[in-house]
């Protein structure tokens, strides 16, 4: 049995179930599930969403699997990986350095620390960083194309 049919049996085996859950949910009604999660009963939504979650884990770790294969058979992807991993650690580095933490009330009344107020802003900035690059090569390379032609 090779993978493609392995895929195959699991995507149906998971589209019944969503198809079931989904007819389920539809049977019941939206009031009735409306005054039933008013009430802390979620059992009519709960088998959905709980097959979306291993919808999702699968995904998840077959990407990771089959990525991690294709990255080991070639030495110069993987150094190629590398790299970029440490590029990224580099970023966020940069962003945690530049970035400063002040303690911070939340709504519900509990407090953000200076260091999780940090590691906050270290994201944002990282995102910052990261969107001015992929906007700045994306500007290069189509200039550099224009100027080619």
């Amino acid at each position: 049995m090779n993978i493609q049919t392995i895929v195959k049996i699991i995507s149906a085996v998971f589209g019944l179930l969503g198809v079931v859950f989904l007819f389920r949910i539809i049977g019941v009604g939206d009031e009735e599930i409306k005054m039933a999660a008013s009430m802390g009963d979620y059992g009519v939504v709960s088998p959905l969403v709980s097959v979306a979650i291993a919808i999702l884990f699968v995904t998840v770790a077959v990407t990771v699997v089959f990525s991690l294969i294709n990255l080991a058979s070639s030495p110069q992807k993987l150094k190629k990986a590398l790299l970029f991993i440490v590029c990224f650690i580099v970023v966020i580095g940069l962003a945690f350095v530049i970035s400063s933490g002040v303690e911070t009330p939340l709504k519900d009344g509990e407090i953000l620390s200076a260091s999780g107020s940090r590691w906050v802003e270290a994201g944002i900035r990282t995102f910052y960083i990261l969107a001015a690059l992929a906007i700045g090569s994306m500007m290069f390379f189509g200039g550099k194309k224009l100027i080619n032609k």
